[in-house]
């Protein structure tokens, strides 16, 4: 390789993957999958108690349960990325000064420049990823989710009958018995009281079973003899029965979808406020990612003798005021009060302007001047 030491080595001769780079990445990765795993399990854990207070009362089936748990950890991994990256650059990046793997670096003629280099080629990939999960993976995951429980909310009802039990539904216009349950949901021998319009049938079957049909949810009797009438008086009538079905409860069968269930491009074509800012708090995801790996850096170089974790501290009170910046920027936009152009980059503006201060403060003015004085004659 030829090179002009006179004009020093320029960055046209540096492969399009330095070791600098690979080592960087490759310690982000490992990183970013142990932060994001950790703070996933424990936000999915908190969250999951609510649904998990369901499933007990019967509300959502034990299926159910587990699909709603790998959805909702989809949606947390999607909404924590970038606290996850923010937190494994700062990590990496202070383990580096603690190691004097920066020392060595900077006496080699490397920089924040180098270590940014090495940052968002792997941030900007991962920003693209993030847009892709923000716009549409986890409205899915958010719609699937309401789907399956309104599904399970159908069945409620009936999933705690337990053979040899009387079951009482409709506030108590519907008692059923049961004697035994087949592995394929089969009641045998089931007896039903059921009253309607001042009057009361006497229902008793061989067998029974659920249909989800169109007008509700049917509880089916086969081979059966009914008996009606009103109680005290001896006016009834007797029928015998090949297949007789009694609705349990009609059932509305449409899912109703929060503004985070809602597919982007129906965010696109409406104008309303919350759908706009709904739309901003998806692309604050990705957005998040690029600026808070812009901050982490000058930040790790605060205190390089405080270790790894030294400025972890001040990780999590800038990350928890972004966060409330962003909840009050889309509180704001649902409002009206700022308008939509402004609500999309003053929070990020405020990340950028802050990581210029920390590089000022570690270089001085004077340096960062000649630093861009020099990139523009280049």
């Amino acid at each position: 390789m030829n090179t002009d030491w006179n004009n020093g080595y320029k960055s046209r001769h540096r492969p399009l993957i330095t070791v600098l780079d690979s080592m960087i990445v490759a310690d982000l990765t490992r990183t970013l999958t142990a932060v994001l795993s950790v703070i996933v399990v424990i936000i999915v854990s908190r969250r999951f108690i609510r649904i998990l207070e369901k499933a007990i009362e019967g509300a959502i089936s034990n299926k159910t349960l587990l699909n709603i748990l790998g959805l909702k950890m989809i949606e947390a991994s999607i909404a924590f990325l970038p606290a996850a990256f923010f937190m494994a650059v700062l990590m990496v990046v202070g383990r580096m000064y603690r190691d004097q793997e920066m020392s060595a670096m900077f006496s080699a003629g490397g920089g924040a420049g180098s270590i940014y280099r090495s940052v968002f080629i792997m941030a900007f990939p991962l920003a693209v990823i993030a847009t892709g999960l923000s716009f549409y993976v986890g409205p899915w995951a958010e719609t699937v989710t309401k789907e399956m429980m309104a599904e399970d909310e159908k069945s409620a009802d009936i999933r705690g009958i337990a053979a040899g039990r009387f079951s009482e539904y409709q506030h108590g216009d519907l008692v059923f018995y049961v004697e035994q349950i087949d592995d394929d949901d089969i009641m045998q021998q089931v007896f039903v009281q059921h009253r309607k319009g001042g009057q009361t049938a006497i229902i008793g079957a061989e067998t029974g079973r659920f249909e989800d049909l169109e007008g509700g949810l049917y509880l089916i009797l086969e081979q059966g003899r009914r008996v009606l009438g009103k109680p005290g008086e001896a006016n009834y009538t007797i029928e015998e029965f090949a297949e007789y079905a009694v609705r349990l409860e009609e059932r509305n069968r449409a899912v109703v979808l929060n503004l985070e269930a809602m597919p982007t491009k129906e965010l696109w074509k409406n104008k309303a406020p919350s759908e706009l800012a709904e739309l901003h708090r998806r692309l604050s995801i990705p957005t998040g990612l690029v600026f808070l790996a812009l901050l982490a850096v000058p930040l790790a170089q605060i205190s390089p003798r405080g270790g790894v974790y030294g400025n972890m501290f001040v990780a999590f009170l800038i990350y928890f005021s972004y966060g409330n910046l962003t909840r009050i920027n889309h509180s704001w936009l649902v409002k009206e009060k700022i308008p939509l152009w402004f609500g999309g980059i003053w929070v990020d503006l405020v990340l950028s302007i802050l990581a210029v201060a920390l590089l000022v403060r570690l270089y001085s003015w004077r340096y960062v001047l000649i630093k861009i004085q020099e990139k523009v004659k280049l």
